[in-house]
């Protein structure tokens, strides 16, 4: 008998890594974890840390890095002057700039388009981290980079809904 345990052994072993490596996939398929975004951002911008807990809520793991001046960290990730806002985010080698909603930042990555990254230039009220005043204006969540720039989403009124979804 003594020489079977090993092998029964291995095999439940086996069996139960395998059960705790299903467990973590939802039913798509697609592996559940935790992705880090790096975002950098002046020390007095409280928006940028509204944002922050946007990208929290939504599962994001995020590291603040806190620069006085964020033109130079907007240029090593190609940011056009353009597409500016208040804080600059890098996720999986994509630059991320301004307000985006946590659910584009997820599409850019599942999609895996050939671009720089994403921008919502400005501070539009009603953006994720821009809900305060309890206004809300349209926004595009702009897709740029060596092919230029494109509308990657429309939204109107508070950020959860984009146009394409209105309809």
């Amino acid at each position: 008998m003594s020489r079977f345990r090993f092998p029964i052994l291995a095999i439940l072993g086996f069996v139960a890594v395998l059960g705790l490596g299903i467990s973590l996939l939802p039913g798509d398929g697609t592996r559940v974890s935790a992705q880090t975004i790096t975002v950098y951002k002046t020390p007095w911008c409280g928006c940028c840390g509204d944002w922050i807990k946007h990208l929290q809520r939504d599962g994001f793991d995020v590291v603040a890095i806190e620069h006085e001046d964020l033109a130079p960290v907007r240029q090593r990730y190609d940011v056009p002057d353009r597409l500016a806002s208040c804080h600059t985010a890098e996720i999986d080698g994509y630059a991320i700039e301004g307000h985006v909603p946590a659910a584009e930042i997820r599409r850019l990555l599942k999609e895996r388009p050939a671009a720089k990254g994403l921008s919502v230039p400005g501070m539009p009220m009603g953006s994720p981290g821009m809900e305060q005043s309890g206004q809300s204006h349209p926004y595009d969540v702009v897709l740029f980079g060596p092919s230029g720039d494109a509308v990657f989403a429309s939204y109107v009124g508070r950020f959860p809904q984009r146009d394409d979804e209105a309809k």
